[in-house]
């Protein structure tokens, strides 16, 4: 025990003394709250707001376009249209010519097969893609009309309906689907946590593999079993990764509490305390089922540059949230927002995702929790077969067969 410990505190150490490592952990949240407080000044309407609105907004100008309509097809022109946008040509030597003399700066082409064709031609006198058609919508919003027979009404209602009213059966307070923090809020979460694992347990992976090929590890094995070193790797590293937990999520939930009165709010964002305590949760359980993942990639591989290479097979199921992350925000009950919360593997990210875009029942969060706890101790005994000296001091190429058959107790 005294050994597993020894190896505890100089895990520590090594890493808390490491300038960039402190400033992970200390000078990010530090810089947060300086934007946060300088945004927050922002939003009051002070003197530094207006002198960044005066320099950065510029007044937009709409230049009027015209239309030729071979077609037939428009035959009103919806009241809210502004007049003067789009001016009607009899034909094309016309339209050409206004163009020429400046009194319009671009004009559309309805051929007359254009309800068999559905294509309109855009003409402009230069190639510009940031700024060519800028009243197309306009002229979808007049040919939809006319396509309707002028039911104004009508068309509004067709892309969908103009309002959708949500009504939640949860006590808990509903967020302004409209607003930008309802996505942004989650995707932070999604974000946070998957840095804070996968960093933390790279640190396992970088530790056993330098010192694997730097012979370090042939001297550790005269005085250290491989179980006491393991453990003590895990433990050290853990609670390194759980002061940085305790950091950012703590720093961030502080200025989330005080967004109540400095951004003026709703309550509906500010996140729960036990939001704080299931944060810590599913951080150690998934950090212990990916830094032993990570140590047992060390111990196969011979050196730092094929675990980085190999880090991939590891991390990939991690990644998945990544890649869903609108679905596991926009649609946090859905069947497969649903599974990637429960599943071992991909439940450290994508259940604090759900958490952070509310209205989890609570039978999920504990179910996944059980699930993901159980996985990290089959991991972690896995693992620690895998972690013997005839393994760790080996120098055989690493593979993806030797890693699975090796953590399945194969080889």
């Amino acid at each position: 025990m005294n050994k597993t410990l020894l190896v505890l505190k100089h895990e520590l150490i090594t890493v808390l003394s490491r300038p960039s490592f402190l400033f992970v952990i200390f000078g990010i949240p530090i810089i947060g709250a300086i934007i946060f407080s300088v945004a927050g000044q922002l939003t009051k309407g002070s003197s530094a707001q207006i002198l960044l609105s005066s320099l950065i907004s510029t007044p937009s100008t709409v230049q009027a376009e015209g239309y030729i309509d071979q077609s037939g097809i428009i035959k009103t022109i919806p009241d809210s249209v502004e007049s003067g946008l789009l001016l009607p040509f009899p034909d094309e030597g016309s339209a050409r010519k206004a163009l020429n003399d400046g009194e319009i700066s671009a004009y559309y082409i309805i051929p007359a097969d254009y309800i068999q064709s559905g294509e309109i031609i855009y003409i402009r006198p230069d190639f510009n893609p940031l700024g060519s058609s800028s009243q197309s919508d306009l002229m979808q919003w007049i040919l939809k009309v006319n396509l309707l027979g002028g039911d104004v009404q009508l068309a509004t209602l067709i892309n969908g309906p103009m309002s959708t009213q949500k009504v939640a059966l949860s006590p808990e307070p509903q967020r302004d689907a409209n607003n930008l923090l309802t996505y942004f809020l989650p995707y932070a979460v999604l974000i946070l946590f998957y840095i804070i694992i996968l960093s933390t347990a790279s640190l396992l992976l970088s530790s056993v593999a330098k010192e694997k090929e730097n012979r370090v590890m042939e001297i550790l094995m005269v005085s250290v079993t491989p179980r006491q070193l393991l453990t003590g790797k895990i433990v050290g590293l853990g609670l390194i990764g759980l002061i940085q937990v305790v950091a950012w999520v703590g720093t961030g939930r502080l200025l989330l509490a005080r967004s109540g009165t400095t951004f003026n709010l709703p309550i509906a964002f500010q996140l729960p305390t036990s939001f704080l305590i299931w944060g810590l949760v599913f951080f150690l359980l998934g950090y212990a089922v990916y830094a032993s993942l990570m140590a047992g990639l060390g111990s196969l591989v011979p050196n730092l540059r094929e675990a980085s290479q190999a880090t991939i097979l590891v991390i990939f199921p991690l990644m998945i949230p990544m890649f869903l992350n609108s679905l596991l925000i926009n649609e946090p009950d859905s069947i497969i927002s649903v599974i990637l919360s429960l599943f071992p593997l991909t439940s450290p990210v994508a259940m604090m995702t759900r958490l952070a875009a509310g209205g989890v029942p609570l039978w999920q969060t504990f179910l996944a929790a059980i699930l993901l706890a159980i996985t990290a101790m089959l991991v972690v005994r896995s693992v620690a077969r895998m972690f013997r000296s005839q393994t760790i001091l080996s120098g055989q190429p690493f593979s993806r067969k030797l890693f699975f058959n090796t953590l399945m107790g194969k080889a």
